[in-house]
């Protein structure tokens, strides 16, 4: 088949009640030519019907959200490949800023950044200081909807087969490549997250596991503190 400018890989895992929706508000980007690719880990819902409905080529991959990234990615025709969280939502212009950003060559990777839904106050802070944090450090969470251009995730080998800080230490690879286009426009996430376990404890947990993983604990064991 013809490669196209822009896949979207969605990893999920037993996401139906929300991915009806999600795919949805990615119909625009379909039908201005970009690729969707549902990356499903054995999913026990209907989370694999509704993709297939949805419009999305439906990928079954090994559990793990950076294993289902990869496998979304190996079968993705993209040139830019955009990795989305199932409760994450783009900006409706989200693929020509993305191409806006990448047009020079100078960067080859980015992030958008990130707004978090939900009722405490706090997350309109917590958000702030994620996009603050990133801006200074190059560092990308998955929340904020990396991508990058295909040369790249394949240069620096894919995402990392680890369960957790995925998203960094991708961003660290990508680093030696390029510093992210930061781009001001915003995702719209869930704080499901942060509401279900308490806004400080959250924070708190993610500074303890990020401190952590800077300090050299393998992934595997932040992965059994945060569940």
């Amino acid at each position: 088949m013809a490669p196209v400018r822009l896949s979207v890989v969605l990893p999920v895992l037993n996401e139906a009640a929300g991915l009806g929706a999600a795919l949805q508000a990615l119909a625009p980007l379909r039908a201005r030519g970009a690729e969707l690719i549902v990356a499903d880990g054995g999913s026990s819902d209907r989370s694999a019907a509704l993709a297939t409905a949805g419009g999305a080529y439906l990928v079954n991959a090994p559990r793990g959200r950076a294993l289902q990234m990869n496998a979304g990615a190996a079968q993705a025709r993209g040139e830019v490949l955009l990795f989305l969280h199932a409760d994450t939502v783009l900006p409706t212009s989200a693929d020509a800023l993305i191409s806006k950003a990448l047009a020079d060559g100078s960067r080859v990777w980015g992030r958008f950044d990130v707004a978090i839904t939900g009722r405490p106050r706090m997350l309109k802070l917590i958000a702030a200081l994620m996009n603050l944090r990133s801006r200074r450090t190059g560092i990308a969470t998955g929340d904020q909807a990396m991508f990058m251009t295909r040369a790249a995730f394949e240069a620096v080998g894919g995402f990392p087969a680890q369960p957790l800080m995925e998203d960094i230490e991708m961003s660290r690879r990508l680093l030696k490549l390029s510093r992210p286009a930061c781009l001001s426009a915003k995702v719209q996430t869930s704080g499901r997250r942060w509401e279900s376990r308490g806004v400080w404890r959250t924070v708190l947990l993610m500074w303890r596991l990020r401190f952590a993983y800077w300090r050299g604990a393998s992934p595997e064991r932040l992965a059994e503190l945060y569940r």
